[in-house]
């Protein structure tokens, strides 16, 4: 009785574990994955899964330095190596594997000797995924497996949105090795017994990731807000007006009132700023301080009125811009910007304007434009209306803007809403409820693509 029981009960747990998408026995002991499915549930539990068929394209030990690099930077980066068989059909080979694993996020994979990668819009923007993959491209790192990865990996978990998957946490024990499956069998566990409360439990997490990244973000954008506040009260300590002055008439006295209410509200807001997409109504309210001075001293001088326009470019602190002109960044496309008269003249001159700069993370400064989607809000209230990202095209911060989530992050929206496929971030689970557009319309066909090896009919 007990050798015929004990094989029932057996199937009956697999049989719940396969029902909940949880694999129950450790990559090592498991049977060689020979199908998408199989890759898609060994990548829920680590970040880079290895084909028994590829194994010659990557070592176990660069395997886990990858790995390694993917955990400790806590990002949603997905990385397959698998072989160029029928089991791997290249047409919509990554749609597939994202579908398949379910999980927000960046998904690189090298089909034999061929690369291509995809992402969840809200986790990296298309653009932003094309030139990375088009970056790693190239007869230096084609050939070699882990130089591509590598490359890919260095620049995608810098750039990527979210934090990793919880469900990584379980995949192995604390010396690297596969154990028993226990992380497995705890969350089954927990399914069975929680029933609606797992569905709660993971809500909660999803809401405090968020709360963890918006945080993070806004203290990034504390430092640069305080500069432009001290640098505005500044210039209303150096301003000789006041108002009972001889010959200060009412117009001036309001103009100099809006400039005053303007530094207290842009002090008042950043005080209560409780998340990233707060630092804009900020911004705002320095722009129309700087505007409303602008036309204090036109009314001094008695010169015409400025007509209300974006402040300078290149740094909004110079007060709003008195001409365009037509500027190329590095690397990019020429578009005409709003510009002060100091930059105006330096590039007249053929010199380089004066730039904002800002703390990139590495001890170093560059210009705001450079700097990534963290200082989207901080720019939005400058730049409002929807003029941003055209001024913003082809440069990093551009990037990320020009997406879908723009609105909803940058428009005054929660920052970290996907915008686009359910309400979900980096690393979070999805199921297939996803934005497809990120992952393309074909696979590694021989028509060509991105680098001769990426996906046919142009990429994605």
């Amino acid at each position: 009785m007990r050798k015929r029981l004990f094989p029932a009960l057996s199937a009956g747990l697999l049989l719940s574990t396969a029902a909940a998408g949880l694999a129950l026995t450790s990559t090592a002991s498991a049977a060689p994955a020979t199908t998408v499915q199989d890759a898609a549930q060994a990548l829920r539990e680590d970040p880079v899964y290895v084909d028994p068929g590829a194994r010659d394209q990557l070592s176990a030990a660069d395997e886990k330095a990858l790995e390694d690099k993917i955990t400790d930077a806590g990002k949603p980066v997905f990385v397959a190596v698998l072989p160029n068989t029928s089991a791997f059909p290249a047409r919509d080979l990554l749609r597939t594997l994202r579908n398949d694993t379910g999980v927000t996020g960046v998904y690189a994979v090298r089909l034999g000797d061929r690369f291509d990668a995809g992402a969840d819009p809200q986790v990296m923007p298309v653009r932003a995924v094309d030139n990375l993959t088009a970056s790693v491209e190239n007869p230096a790192t084609d050939t070699d497996a882990a130089a591509q990865l590598n490359a890919f990996v260095d620049r995608a978990v810098e750039q990527a949105r979210g934090t990793a998957p919880a469900s990584w946490s379980g995949g192995s024990g604390a010396d690297g090795s596969s154990g028993a499956p226990v992380g497995g069998l705890i969350t089954l566990g927990a399914l069975v017994a929680a029933g609606g409360a797992g569905a709660y439990a993971i809500s909660r997490r999803t809401k405090r990731r968020k709360e963890e990244e918006e945080r993070a973000a806004l203290d990034k954008l504390r430092v640069v807000v305080d500069e432009d506040i001290t640098a505005y009260g500044e210039t209303l300590e150096r301003l000789d007006f006041h108002p009972a002055e001889k010959g200060a008439d009412d117009a001036m006295r309001a103009d100099y009132e809006r400039a005053l209410d303007s530094y207290e509200s842009a002090k008042t807001r950043m005080a209560r700023a409780a998340r990233p997409s707060d630092v804009r109504g900020v911004t705002e309210s320095l722009e129309d301080g700087r505007y409303s001075l602008a036309v204090l001293a036109a009314r001094r001088t008695g010169t015409k009125i400025p007509a209300r326009r974006p402040p300078c470019f290149f740094d909004p602190r110079h007060g709003p811009a008195v001409a365009d002109v037509r500027w190329t960044p590095s690397g990019g496309a020429p578009r005409e910007v709003p510009v002060c008269g100091a930059d105006e003249a330096r590039l007249s001159r053929g010199e380089d304007p004066m730039s904002r700069t800002v703390d990139v993370g590495d001890g170093n400064r560059r210009p705001y434009w450079e700097a990534g989607p963290a200082y989207g809000p901080w720019a939005g209230g400058y730049f409002g209306g929807g003029l941003l990202p055209g001024l913003l095209v082809g440069t990093m911060l551009g990037s990320m803007l020009a997406t879908p989530a723009y609105a909803a992050e940058y428009g005054g929206g929660d920052f970290g809403d996907g915008g686009a496929g359910g309400d979900w971030g980096g690393g979070d689970f999805s199921g297939s409820d996803f934005d497809s557009s990120g992952f393309g319309g074909g696979g590694f066909g021989d028509g060509g693509g991105l680098g001769g090896g990426g996906f046919d009919g142009g990429g994605f």
